[in-house]
């Protein structure tokens, strides 16, 4: 084989060569370029996850705000909600009456008890000063009657299981017990007088002697 005969074989065996190795490096770039796209995606998606579970745990530890805020001088805001004995009782109903409400945590429980008790005590009195009384809770009006029957209870027990009134009157927000804070019925009282504007607002009620405070409240108006 001549000089010239082997130079030309040798041309065409490197061709094939390349032509491999250059695909190859091709072949290398494209799954670098997907491990990197893979790899980018991954990181996005642990960075959204990581957000989402952070944004989960501050919102289990922020202590929840008072719903809403009440002031003396206020308009009573509107009510129209179920109470024992199957009627309904709306605020228009007391329209150029006085009006004391008491919001409580729960019927039947030994604070809730003793206040519902001592408003029913001094329910004639109430009245004498021309001054409705309301109690008001969460509880199911099967419960609220329930909770008449067993103590005789004599002032009407409203049935806010929606916690509308609740929220309005701003007897609705947190509330801390054993170190763990949750939202609930703050104990509230709040009398409105005759043209329906709030005159007195009771926030954080201690249960004994209160009712004879709203009731001297109200003689005073």
């Amino acid at each position: 084989m001549s000089k010239k005969t082997r130079k030309k074989t040798r041309k065409k065996s490197a061709k094939p060569t390349s032509a491999r190795s250059s695909a190859k490096k091709a072949s290398g770039k494209k799954s670098k370029a997907k491990s990197k796209t893979k790899s980018g995606a991954a990181k996005k998606a642990a960075k959204k996850t990581s957000k989402k579970v952070a944004k989960a745990k501050k919102a289990a530890v922020t202590p929840v705000r008072k719903i809403a805020s009440l002031a003396e001088g206020d308009a009573a805001p509107s009510f129209f909600l179920p109470r024992d004995g199957g009627q309904s009782v709306a605020l228009t109903n007391f329209a150029g009456r006085k009006l004391a409400i008491f919001f409580y945590p729960r019927a039947d429980t030994p604070g809730c008890t003793r206040e519902a008790m001592d408003f029913s005590r001094l329910s004639n009195a109430f009245a004498a000063s021309q001054t409705a009384v309301l109690g008001v809770s969460a509880d199911s009006v099967k419960k609220q009657e329930s909770f008449r029957d067993k103590h005789k209870l004599s002032v009407p027990l409203v049935s806010d299981e929606k916690h509308e009134m609740l929220k309005a009157y701003g007897a609705w927000g947190e509330k801390s017990m054993y170190g763990k804070i949750f939202t609930g019925v703050l104990r509230t009282t709040v009398l409105v007088d005759s043209r329906g504007k709030i005159v007195h607002i009771w926030r954080n009620v201690r249960v004994d002697g209160h009712a004879d405070e709203v009731l001297a409240a109200a003689r005073a108006l």
